[in-house]
């Protein structure tokens, strides 16, 4: 029964986990007008009839806060990289010296910051709610537990623990966000 209990809150654990590690995943994604190779994790290069991942087929360097450069490894994917960085959502436009392409980063404004930060904050408020998600369900199976003769105590303390467990990830999305946020609203 108490490896029962145990099991359910190893569970609820590791969704919370899983919920941290993908908002800290989203927010790498959204550009906080730094250059960031992240910011290219999605995009995905056709290579002799394979998807690949832009950093397998070519190097990607941040020489500076606003630029970021794509050094393919074989020159004759520059048009390939560009059309894919162009059909991606990163609104950023490639240039090219027939070598390297460059994209610059646009200084954001002040509306856009606002907005981003907005993004941010729903996807910390998403990863709340997984979270609390993992919380609820893990108490309703001590509560079942509790019918099937797991004494009354015992599940009291596991849904303190579980209680603890869950204001810690919750302030670690707090602290994700608020760092996020700091970029984002930082000229």
């Amino acid at each position: 029964m108490e490896e029962e209990l145990s099991l359910y809150e190893a569970t609820a654990e590791e969704q919370m986990q899983n919920a941290i590690t993908h908002l800290d995943e989203t927010l790498s994604h959204i550009r906080a007008g730094k250059a960031s190779p992240k910011l290219l994790d999605m995009i995905r290069i056709d290579y002799y009839g394979t998807q690949s991942p832009l950093s397998s087929v070519a190097t990607v360097l941040v020489p500076d806060a606003r630029t970021i450069a794509i050094q393919p490894w074989e020159k004759k994917l520059i048009g390939e990289i560009e059309k894919a960085i162009i059909n991606s959502n990163i609104g950023l436009t490639p240039s090219n010296n027939g070598e390297i392409i460059r994209l610059t980063m646009p200084p954001l404004t002040e509306e856009r910051r606002r907005e981003l930060a907005k993004q941010c904050k729903a996807e910390a408020e998403s990863a709340k709610m997984a979270i609390r998600n993992a919380r609820r369900e893990a108490i309703e199976e001590f509560k079942k537990l509790v019918k099937k003769g797991l004494p009354e105590d015992v599940e009291k303390d596991a849904e303190e623990d579980m209680q603890k467990t869950h204001d810690k990830y919750i302030k670690k999305v707090d602290e994700l966000y608020a760092a996020k946020e700091k970029e984002i609203m930082t000229v």
